[in-house]
């Protein structure tokens, strides 16, 4: 059965087109989505990201934990802060991708991927410890992304004379019988940060945001966004089958420690990787670019496929993303996308796509 997010009731008053996305029943854009990604890129935008999940560890220990179940070191993570990280399987491949912030000393928000919450709640009670405790919140919050670079005018508007938290940091505070996270994260490329509040009220924050000037803005311009700076999909550009070190993510990795997996990343990085996930750009005019369309070398034979592919609407160009073999990763080797039974050259570029100015 799919999932409505506490703030479907205002999507469909807003005019959203609906979509299933991960479970969830999701609006994909409002207005459109080149209107909404320029809207990000140039002033502010909103997005419901209530559908992901939300747990909570506690207990003491649970650093030492997590550095036995994530890749990155949770012991450089300081009171406020946040941190990208992974969780693999014991053959080096991804489980998903999540951000962790650090609440107190022993006290741990997790924002995981929505359809990975079940998974992941699975996989990490199967493996935690006595004396820890990890509670699944995810339905009692709503969640939303203010995103662009007018974001943290929106945030002084909305919260006259509290500070926003630096970048990659995390605010918890409680405001009469409301208690609300603020991280200072984001998934676009611009500034930003997430609010997650009671789903009670969720469509109030969302609308107050929205009267203060953000654009609401749905999956289409998220993933157009997204993949102008490179930023993986899990389920698309991370997989159970992939490693973090194919997928260019080494540096979140700190091989140094013991976490599941890491055998497989260490004798990857020691034999070298087979295949790369490497950033296509068309040479000229081709038909928008899709997840799934085949990636061919010039003598003709298919060398693989494109885990992420649209029309940029920054560059106004085919952008994709693939795994390739090694011999097919350098900047500037050309290599054929199929398009429908019709061949479009690509050269992989560096990443990211998109920068400011």
């Amino acid at each position: 059965m799919i999932q409505q997010t506490p703030l479907a009731e205002l999507h469909h008053e807003l005019g959203a087109k609906m979509i299933p996305f991960a479970g969830w029943n999701m609006p994909v854009q409002y207005s459109s989505i080149m209107n909404e990604h320029a809207a990000v890129r140039e002033a502010v935008g909103v997005f419901d990201i209530s559908h992901m999940g939300q747990f909570f560890l506690s207990g003491e220990g649970a650093e030492e934990w997590l550095n036995s179940m994530l890749t990155n070191d949770v012991r450089k993570l300081a009171i406020g802060e946040a941190q990208y990280t992974l969780m693999l399987n014991k053959n080096g491949g991804v489980i998903d991708d999540l951000i962790i912030y650090r609440l107190a000393e022993d006290r741990i928000f997790m924002v995981v991927n929505a359809s990975m919450i079940a998974e992941d709640y699975s996989w990490l009670t199967k493996h935690l410890p006595e004396g820890l405790t990890l509670i699944d919140e995810s339905l009692t919050w709503a969640g939303m992304a203010v995103q662009g670079p007018e974001s943290a005018a929106i945030y002084a508007k909305i919260f006259p004379g509290r500070e926003l938290p630096p970048r990659n940091g995390v605010d918890d505070w409680e405001e009469g019988e409301q208690r609300f996270l603020v991280c200072r994260t984001g998934y676009t490329g611009e500034d930003g940060f997430e609010l997650f509040c009671k789903s009670s009220v969720g469509s109030v924050w969302f609308s107050k945001f929205i009267e203060a000037g953000a654009k609401p803005c749905g999956l289409g311009a998220r993933d157009t966004l997204r993949l102008e700076v490179c930023y993986p999909l899990n389920g698309s550009d991370l997989a159970p089958e992939r490693s973090p070190l194919q997928a260019g993510l080494g540096f979140f990795c700190a091989l140094d420690t013991d976490f599941i997996g890491v055998e497989a990343l260490r004798k990857q990085k020691e034999e070298g990787l087979a295949e790369r996930l490497v950033a296509l750009k068309y040479t000229g005019k081709g038909a928008p670019p899709r997840a799934h369309y085949g990636v061919f070398a010039k003598t003709g034979e298919q060398i693989g496929e494109l885990s992420s592919g649209v029309l940029s609407p920054s560059l106004r160009e085919g952008i994709a993303m693939a795994y390739l073999p090694q011999i097919f990763t350098s900047v500037g080797a050309l290599v054929e996308i199929d398009v429908r039974g019709r061949r479009f050259e690509a050269k992989v570029v560096k990443k990211p796509f998109y920068k400011k100015g």
